[in-house]
């Protein structure tokens, strides 16, 4: 008895132990089962992204802005999302569309001068992410139609190797819209329309912006879309030149009198209808209530194309409001606070930490983001984390006339001359259409850290910077740290990317010279000065001779102060006295802009600052053109305005120059770009290539380089045309002559695509 009394009790506490081990591993796999329920809705609720992206429309081109352009589409769209309104994009092309796929500032990708011609071997770093690769490293498809305008000289370029799955549209950036016929120059033209990686013959006659719809309708027919998430970039090259559109869609603008300006309406309303098809394909084949629908511009417009920025300034082209202030809105089902306008700033660079966080991808990989998640800003109406844009800065883009330099130390700006003989040297402007004939000596660089990405700025020097045009600034001086050049940790770049050796621009402190952390040195004066007041008077802008001791100093204005701390004390009034001389903080005939909380810096030049109505360009400029021009304050001196500070929050169209009222802001700004400077790469603009000739293509725009071939070490920074090169005689300028050949062409372009 005793024996079996025992063996109960020993299967008892076995069968005790079974049950208390069962108890605790059901909430085991009850926790795992439900990490895997928590994973899947993941999964499942990738939302699908459809960014639509448009090319050259103004502010003042889409319905919700201008009741005279007809876009029921997208004014819907917009009404029923969240309209943005505070949001920017890049002057031209190929930079608003390299910071799109990279999220990067186009001073770190090297493309901060100009656009990539079909002929340059130029594309995107070949080490730099893209956005649609880690949207598939998140799991997306990824697909890609209409214009690319990245550089395509090698297959590495193509939109197949940046991360699309396929590809569908045009390479170079101003494609006809029937025949697709491209052109670089006079006789250099192919043919460009591509599927992948090959050419897409037989498509002539066909309307691209319906080729492109339809061929979006059917990516859109043919994916799954309860299987992968879904990225589709709907790149259309509406609205740019030509203006060629369907007779059928001019006749409702038929009372413009402006016949550009009716053309280029109708292709806007061939946009909207595109966005329709669109919107209908995603309700119909069931993305829509699981799907994120971005709208958004590249650039301004050009109003002597038929474009309209009014009423900001500046047009395409320009680094005023016009030429960066861009339309978009975002419609989702997913918003949280929908049927709003968002006024947080935002930036085109925004786009890639933004979707890939959307997506639940990781941006941990991508170095030296220059963007910010603001979906937050744009679903639940959240400040946004942007607080400054660097719209760019282009060391290529100077004159050299006479130019002020900014010296906070003096009353007035001083005076830099340029070059004794400015016709030996030449700066390379936006000619997209024209064959590379540059002659360059010595070109300006940006010296940079080793050819390193960039690390994203975290310093703060101007927390939010939300200054306003009060009496006194609120803004303080920055402590002086130690006198040596930052150098940021970064990934080694590619061998196009190369520093220079030797910088002919004083654009970074040098290493060997104590300078505040956020000043530059300015560029090299050839003043010559023989005596101690002959500096004073000259604002000590020579860089070759070193810093006069604190002893030996003199104050160019005689102050009522008892000692140096009291001028420092009174250094960021609002009316600051002069101070002791010292370098200047930025050179100012350097093309540059920069937004910081509600202030806008423009420095060098921004391009032609203009307010154009619409329907004033029936054919030339009359006499109304002159009539709100920015006319500068000496007209009889040869000095040219550099720098220009707006209030953009209280001064949206930039009518109201503060730069004489608040020299304060306008250092703290150049600062800023000092700061954006010393992570900047130099600029890559090669020259053109006589291999990429479409006639030795069989007539199309294909690729020209192999892959062996080392092309991006092949030029180290600006091409420099080499002296032996002969020199095209010039003939004798005749303004009658090109006056009338410019009126025949317009004639017969008018006459060749009359309605």
């Amino acid at each position: 008895m005793q024996a079996a009394a025992a063996a109960l009790t020993v299967l008892s506490v076995f069968f005790s132990l079974d049950c208390l081990c069962a108890q605790r591993t059901k909430p085991i796999q009850n926790e795992r089962n439900a990490q895997n329920d928590e994973t899947e809705p993941k999964k499942k609720n990738q939302p699908h992204i459809i960014f639509i992206l448009t090319d050259d429309q103004g502010f003042n081109d889409i319905g919700y802005h201008n009741p005279t352009i007809k876009t029921p589409t997208l004014d819907k769209l917009a009404a029923e999302g969240v309209t943005l309104e505070n949001y920017y994009v890049q002057p031209i092309c190929t930079p608003s569309r390299s910071q799109l796929i990279t999220g990067r500032y186009q001073i770190h990708t090297g493309l901060q001068h100009s656009i990539i011609r079909p002929s340059q071997p130029s594309c995107l770093p070949s080490h730099m992410d893209t956005l649609p690769e880690r949207l598939r490293d998140a799991g997306y498809t990824t697909h890609m139609v209409g214009k690319w305008h990245l550089g395509f000289y090698r297959k590495a370029c193509l939109p197949t190797r940046k991360g699309f799955d396929t590809f569908f549209g045009s390479l170079t950036g101003s494609v006809d819209y029937y025949s697709y016929g491209s052109c670089d120059g006079p006789g250099l033209c192919g043919y460009d329309l591509h599927d992948d990686e090959g050419v897409a013959w037989g498509q002539e006659g066909k309307y691209s912006t319906t080729l492109f719809t339809q061929r979006a309708r059917k990516i859109l027919e043919s994916h799954d879309p309860t299987g992968r998430p879904l990225f589709l970039l709907l790149s259309l090259q509406a609205v740019h030149t030509p203006l060629q559109t369907p007779k059928s869609y001019i006749y409702p603008y038929r009372d413009m009198a402006n016949v550009a300006r009716r053309k280029f309406a109708a292709m806007v309303s061939t946009v909207d209808e595109a966005v329709r098809n669109v919107t209908y394909a995603l309700r119909k084949y069931g993305y829509y209530r699981n799907s994120v629908i971005i709208f958004s511009t590249d650039n301004g417009a050009q109003p002597f194309t038929g474009g309209s920025n009014w009423p900001l300034r500046g047009r395409k082209g320009t680094y005023w409001e016009g030429g960066i202030r861009g339309v978009a809105f975002v419609h989702s089902p997913l918003l949280k606070r929908r049927r709003r306008v968002s006024k947080a700033l935002m930036h085109i660079t925004d786009w890639f930490p933004t979707l890939v966080g959307l997506a639940g991808g990781n941006t941990s990989q991508s170095h030296g983001l220059d963007g910010f998640d603001v979906w937050p800003a744009i679903s639940e109406g959240k400040e946004s984390p942007r607080q400054e844009i660097l719209h760019n800065i282009d060391p290529l883009h100077k004159p050299h006339a006479q130019t002020m330099s900014w010296d906070a130390s003096a009353e007035e700006p001083s005076v830099v001359k340029g070059p004794k003989n400015p016709k030996k040297k030449r700066i390379l402007m936006q000619k997209p259409k024209q064959k590379s004939a540059f002659k360059l000596k010595k070109p300006p660089t940006f010296p940079h850290p080793a050819a390193k990405p960039h690390p994203k700025p975290k310093s703060k020097p101007l927390p939010k910077m939300k200054l306003k045009p009060l009496p006194k600034s609120k803004l303080k001086p920055k402590p002086k740290p130690k006198p040596t050049t930052k150098v940021y940790p970064q990934k080694q770049r590619q061998s196009h990317y190369k520093p220079p050796l030797e910088s002919h621009y004083s654009g970074a402190p040098s290493a060997k010279r104590t300078s505040h952390p956020k000043t530059q040195p300015h560029i090299k004066s050839r003043l010559k000065s023989k005596s101690r007041r002959n500096i004073s008077q000259k604002q000590n802008l020579s860089r070759e001779r070193p810093p006069q001791p604190k002893s030996k100093i003199k104050l160019k204005v005689h102050l009522k102060s008892k000692s140096r701390r009291t001028l420092f004390q009174h250094h960021n009034m609002s009316h600051p006295v002069p101070q002791l001389s010292f370098q200047p903080v930025w050179d100012a005939s350097v093309q540059a802009a920069i937004r910081v909380g509600d202030w806008k810096l423009l420095t060098g030049d921004p391009g032609h600052g203009d307010w154009v109505p619409p329907q004033v360009l029936p054919t030339l400029p009359g006499r109304w053109w002159n009539l709100e021009r920015a006319v500068s304050s000496r007209p009889k001196s040869s000095t040219l305005k550099n720098v220009w500070l707006f209030n953009i929050t209280a001064d949206p169209c930039e009518r109201q120059d503060l730069a004489d009222q608040r020299p304060d802001v306008v250092q703290q700004l150049m600062a800023r770009l000092a700061y954006y400077n010393r992570t900047a790469v130099p600029v890559y603009f090669p020259p053109d290539d006589p291999r990429a000739d479409p006639s030795q293509h069989s007539g199309a725009w294909v690729p020209w380089v192999e892959e062996e071939e080392d092309e991006e070490g092949k030029y180290n920074g600006v091409y420099k045309k080499g002296k032996s090169s002969k020199k095209k005689r010039k003939k004798p300028k005749c303004p009658l002559c090109e006056l009338r050949s410019f009126f025949l062409k317009l004639n017969t372009r008018m006459m060749s695509n009359r309605i």
